[in-house]
């Protein structure tokens, strides 16, 4: 599993035309599943998106969670983290989940996270999507 986590003040994901997911405060996260994921790995890349702590507190230091700031996410599907481009000019995506399994996490992954979070907005699996950010700092964590 790949997760790229940025911190914005706002975000949104467009499907043909239409918006589909808009959040305040909080991540976007753009999460690639892999050929060998399982629930038991998403739950710890879930765990670690839900605990991490960079959010400014009053010192401006990274000291605060999602929950601290009533942070929102927003989730979005994107196979093509697992890209390898060391040969050649064309990505490759032999390392990328087959699309049911990377269904099945994603929807499992943004279902678990609705536990956690009050408010999870996601994008379209396999559609093609417009999204838009404000990337708080610029803030950008790779998992």
């Amino acid at each position: 599993m790949k997760v790229v986590i940025q911190r914005v003040s706002e975000a949104s994901v467009v499907v043909k035309g239409e918006c589909i997911g808009k959040i305040g405060r909080g991540f976007l996260v753009l999460l690639g599943v892999g050929s060998n994921d399982t629930k038991e790995i998403a739950d710890k890349f879930i765990d670690k998106l839900i605990r991490l702590r960079i959010f400014e507190d009053e010192n401006g230091k990274t000291n605060l969670s999602l929950d601290q700031v009533n942070g929102e996410l927003l989730i979005i599907s994107q196979f093509t983290l697992y890209a390898d481009c060391s040969h050649g000019n064309r990505p490759s995506f032999i390392e990328a989940g087959k699309a049911d399994l990377a269904n099945e996490l994603y929807e499992y992954f943004k279902a678990e996270c609705k536990k956690r979070v009050p408010v999870v907005e996601s994008g379209e699996f396999g559609a093609s999507m417009k999204v838009s950010l404000v990337n708080e700092g610029p803030f950008t964590i790779v998992l």
